[in-house]
């Protein structure tokens, strides 16, 4: 059921790219050891100096590409309002689980997928700088560059702000000061190795989307000895009681699917939050709970194995 469902969307998806005049290009932004990193930068044919969306794809750290028929419409819809997008590539630095014939111990497991988010981070700080690099000739407005990804890319998105309210090593490429002007998580989370994540500076305002019943990435949390990942539910927490401008996006019931769907379910809502919380710089909170009658009750509790197990069991 479930994969005939995703053949329907990917076939209405592509019926809709077809209609889009974006002007696509494709650049060479970093090479990392073996890996020729490249970006695609769909230009927006609004004149003057646009807003700037730059997209990682999702898949575990394992697959994904920045071109996938499934994003385009997304990205043709942030073209149609004036936004420029760029999609990364990144490394994946997970994607060595597919060729063991035994799963690693939690150690390395654990080991492995904090490198995973450190060098998607360290791969959009790279794009970033491209992005700046490139933005008078680009027509980019550098005081709205927004970050925006689904599923492991959300992870990444969300981390790289982070590192950079915290100022760490990673961060420091970035020219002193610079900050995105907002970011969208779609089924994202922060991980930590060094538990709750702290927040040494204030965050840009961050959208959040997040099924309660995501069994891949915790919509809360999922921590074993301080070590794991921190969810929408709980990072709001913070958001909240600092007075951080968030919109949680909380979809009861709902999966790992909206890792994706709010693509092109929810695209007045993120139109509403760039105007609003990036363009005017409303200093909101907003939380959006969402109850769908024909999505089915489903379990909302999973313990750190579950989450593995969903991840990375063969």
């Amino acid at each position: 059921m479930k994969k005939y469902v995703l053949a329907i969307v990917a076939v209405i998806l592509a019926v809709s790219a077809m209609a889009s005049t974006s002007d696509k290009k494709s650049y060479l932004y970093a090479v990392k050891g073996t890996d020729s990193l490249y970006l695609d930068h769909y230009v927006s044919s609004v004149s003057g100096k646009r807003p700037c969306m730059i997209f990682m794809f999702g898949g575990g750290f394992v697959r994904g590409t920045r071109d996938a028929e499934g994003y385009i419409p997304y990205f043709h819809y942030l073209n149609d309002k004036g936004i420029d997008v760029i999609s990364i590539d990144y490394r994946l630095g997970l994607k060595p689980l597919t060729t063991m014939k035994e799963m690693p111990s939690i150690k390395e497991t654990i080991g492995m997928l904090n490198n995973a988010v450190n060098i998607a981070v360290e791969d959009l700080f790279s794009a970033t700088l491209f992005v700046l690099e490139n933005a008078e000739q680009w027509q980019i407005d550098t005081e709205k560059i927004i970050t925006s990804g689904s599923s492991a890319g959300a992870i990444s998105v969300l981390q790289a702000e982070n590192a950079i309210c915290n100022r760490t090593s990673s961060a420091a490429v970035l020219p002193q000061g610079f900050n995105y002007a907002g970011v969208i998580s779609y089924a994202g989370a922060i991980f930590s190795v060094n538990g709750k994540p702290e927040w040494k500076s204030n965050p840009c305002p961050i959208m959040f989307f997040h099924g309660s019943a995501d069994a891949q990435v915790p919509y809360e949390k999922a921590t074993m000895l301080g070590i794991g990942f921190y969810g929408p539910k709980y990072l709001v927490k913070e958001f909240e009681k600092r007075q951080w401008p968030y919109w949680f996006y909380d979809i009861e019931y709902h999966t790992h699917s909206i890792s994706y769907l709010p693509m092109y379910e929810n695209q007045a809502e993120i139109t509403t939050f760039i105007n609003d919380f990036v363009i005017k710089k409303r200093p909101l909170t907003i939380t959006t709970s969402v109850r769908d009658g024909d999505i089915p009750k489903r379990d909302t509790k999973f313990k750190v194995m579950d989450y593995i197990n969903a991840n990375f069991k063969k």
